[in-house]
């Protein structure tokens, strides 16, 4: 999948959508998804940060290269960290294009703010194809305060959805919507010709993303919006104490026939 297979999906078929930050699980991802997103959520998801703002660029590439080994069909895009694009244009550019070269990955992806679409344009000019993100931006925690929904108010409804049209003008071939009423996430996904792929944005978007692990049922909570198809934190929870019961009674192979398997 490139960007424009992705782009082409515009009020057609949906976009399948989940992170990745490892080999393994961009194996088990790749063949339902038409997207894998090496997101910055790894910073909370895998090193237990509080939130993204300390993801590095040296993570980001680890985890991108990790993911690249593993996917095979699916389109993988890398997020940006938090201060990797913000300083000049000239700077995004450099750290778009180490990500791309040191990865292999085929898109990075930018949150949105007020001066981000200049960005976008200056990179997508220069043949580095990105991918938007507006509502809720997690790298504007600090800012923010706290994880929480965004355009209940009417200014702000209207900056979304004005930063929304600036990232589709500015050229970025897909636009991630998180955190906001379905009202206004059908009104963005109306507005603008990428296509819109949600996250707690309800059904009204052209595809979805979910935070994998959250999915899975890895955590003992998750977003209120996530649907949890499996309990695989139980899973674990119950294998490794019957791995620990084993190992206390000693019902376990010692042999190295046993290890390296009989010839």
């Amino acid at each position: 999948m490139t960007a424009p297979d992705i782009a082409a999906r515009k009020g057609g078929e949906p976009i399948v959508c989940l992170t990745a930050y490892t080999a393994p699980m961009a194996q088990l991802l790749d063949g339902a998804c038409d997207l894998l997103l090496v997101g910055d959520s790894l910073g909370m998801v895998l090193h237990g940060m509080p939130n993204t703002v300390g993801v590095t660029m040296e993570m980001m590439i680890l985890h991108a290269q990790a993911v690249m080994r593993g996917s095979s069909t699916a389109m993988v895009v890398v997020d940006m960290p938090f201060g990797s694009y913000e300083a000049s244009h000239e700077t995004a550019y450099a750290n778009a294009c180490r990500l791309m070269k040191e990865t292999g990955a085929q898109a990075v992806k930018v949150e949105s703010g007020p001066t981000v679409p200049q960005t976008i344009a200056y990179l997508t000019q220069r043949g580095v194809p990105v991918m938007g993100h507006v509502g809720l931006r997690p790298q504007a925690v600090l800012m923010d305060g706290a994880f929480k929904a965004k355009g209940k108010a009417p200014d702000e409804r209207e900056r979304i959805l004005e930063e929304a049209r600036a990232t589709a003008g500015a050229g970025a071939f897909a636009v991630v919507v998180e955190g906001v009423a379905e009202s206004l996430a059908r009104e963005i996904t109306a507005a603008i010709a990428p296509p819109t792929i949600g996250i707690g944005a309800s059904p009204a978007c052209d595809g979805q993303i979910l935070v994998s692990e959250d999915m899975i049922g890895l955590f003992d909570w998750s977003p209120k919006f996530v649907r949890r198809y499996a309990d695989v934190r139980a899973d674990i929870a119950r294998a490794v104490q019957q791995y620990a019961d084993d190992v206390r009674t000693r019902r376990f192979p010692g042999e190295a026939e046993t290890y390296f398997g009989k010839s």
